[in-house]
């Protein structure tokens, strides 16, 4: 097996030197440069595994080395060395296709942990346009193919992910997919929902805690973000985050490095941050409810997952995976289903998106009288929103409830309890997916709960 070569790019004899020895021990080959003109001449002639480059050169920037990489017929991993603390020029050069950073002084565990996790990079790519893992994003479309493509590219870099789409779009799935598929497969993958944990709480479940730190805690507890290292931490619904742990998270990501409550001590994580939301994160930020600084840090790369009524092509083949893989937990024959139904399907709009899709099929795979689901066992909701075909007359669109002789305040609370109680019965009692699928955070639900005597 060939050793790869790394060609380092630094004007500090020393710096170069350390960097050198670092790789070396590793197995690594090392050229190095001091220039741009010079690295720029050695990427025409070579061919390299990884580019480690500084960002402050004698006749240039480190940029221009990302930017001349991004446009070699060969893949190369790059990362930039960085002054302590200057995140917008790392997330600049992650902008322009940067594998990762490295602050100065350089730590060399860090060093090294990256550089592995680099290495990776082309092997993991070597299965070109092909999902690791066996787990797909179902669809054929064209929105979903080109999505497919994104998740596959963007999993080659560390920068931070912020995942953008409606509520039961699939965002954790390509989270997963966008991790699995990166040099960090074989680390932990963590998700949480930022909004199902008690604002009291975030701090400890992100950081962890030791013992005797406050109330209740009789034990040392490990954090989210120590529980992912060497993978990736998945924050969903990073906007439901009150202010104040919203500078408690800009902290962490820009220092890799955490304290737990109640300790006087930092600890190092390596991971990867992938956020989401369906709330429109630059809205919040104009408005004052999400921090400007920790949005950059968040949404270095953008991906956008389209909602279902933007695909219904991709109907019938996600209607067939569901249908396959409840009768696989049901143990049963997958059932048919008649083209009538699947055009009923087709011309929903789908508020919840694909949860919505597999809720109503499993429904619909529970009502039927036989093996075969028609028009009648695909049950849509009064309480849901209707998609209006162009033909359709006012007398076509189904009757939402009425409100007769009540106050206005009376008849909304009883749309708004009607409406959470099925939400309830379709999730069979969870409250947290009941949230989820009326696209509010899990606070909301609750307080709704006992506003309206639900609890």
């Amino acid at each position: 097996m060939t050793e790869p070569t790394a060609l380092l790019i630094d004007d500090e004899p020393d710096i170069l030197e350390l960097l050198s020895m670092t790789l070396l021990r590793m197995g690594i080959n090392c050229h190095t440069a001091s220039n741009v003109s010079e690295a720029n001449q050695k990427l025409e002639k070579n061919t390299y595994d990884f580019c480690l480059t500084d960002m402050r050169l004698p006749d240039g920037s480190g940029l221009e080395i990302v930017e001349k990489i991004q446009h070699l017929p060969q893949e190369i991993p790059v990362a930039v060395l960085t002054a302590h603390g200057n995140m917008e020029t790392a997330i600049e050069a992650m902008k322009l296709g940067a594998f990762d950073f490295v602050s100065k002084p350089v730590d060399l565990s860090n060093l090294r942990n990256l550089v592995t996790r680099a290495l990776k990079v082309n092997s993991s790519q070597s299965k070109q346009n092909q999902f690791a893992g066996g787990r797909q994003f179902i669809g054929s479309t064209d929105c979903v193919q080109r999505l497919k493509q994104t998740i596959l590219k963007v999993a080659k870099s560390q920068a931070p992910i912020y995942v953008h789409g409606e509520s039961g779009t699939g965002k954790e799935m390509v989270a997963r997919l966008i991790h699995k598929n990166g040099p960090r497969t074989d680390g932990p993958f963590i998700a949480v929902n930022c909004g199902a944990i008690p604002s009291e709480l975030v701090e400890s479940e992100f950081f962890g805690h030791k013992k005797g730190s406050f109330t209740g805690a009789s034990q040392d507890k490990e954090g989210l973000f120590q529980a992912a290292n060497g993978g990736t931490l998945f924050l969903d619904e990073i906007a439901d985050l009150s202010l104040s742990m919203q500078v408690k998270l800009l902290r962490a990501i820009q220092e890799r490095a955490i304290r737990s409550i109640g300790s006087d001590q930092e600890v190092n994580v390596d991971i990867r941050i992938i956020s989401a939301s369906h709330k429109d994160l630059k809205a919040l930020v104009k408005d004052g409810h999400f921090r400007q600084d920790l949005f950059y840090r968040v949404n270095v790369i953008e991906v956008d997952v389209p909602a279902l009524r933007e695909r219904r092509d991709d109907i019938p083949e996600l209607t067939n995976y569901f249908l396959e893989r409840l009768a696989e937990r049901n143990n049963t024959t997958k059932p048919s289903i008649t083209e009538a139904a699947l055009a009923k399907l087709k011309s929903y709009s789908f508020p919840g998106n694909i949860r919505e899709l597999e809720n109503m099929l499993e429904r619909a795979v529970t009502l039927s009288v036989d093996a075969s689901i028609d028009v009648a066992d695909i049950k849509i909701d009064q309480s849901e929103s209707y998609h209006i075909p162009q033909e359709t007359t006012v007398e076509d669109i189904p009757s939402l409830p009425r409100r007769g002789n009540k106050p206005l305040e009376e008849f909304l609370e009883e749309v708004e309890k009607n409406t959470i109680m099925e939400a309830l019965a379709e999730t069979k009692g969870n409250k947290t997916a009941a949230a989820h699928l009326l696209g509010i955070s899990f606070r909301a639900m609750r307080y709704r709960l006992k506003k309206l005597g639900l609890e």
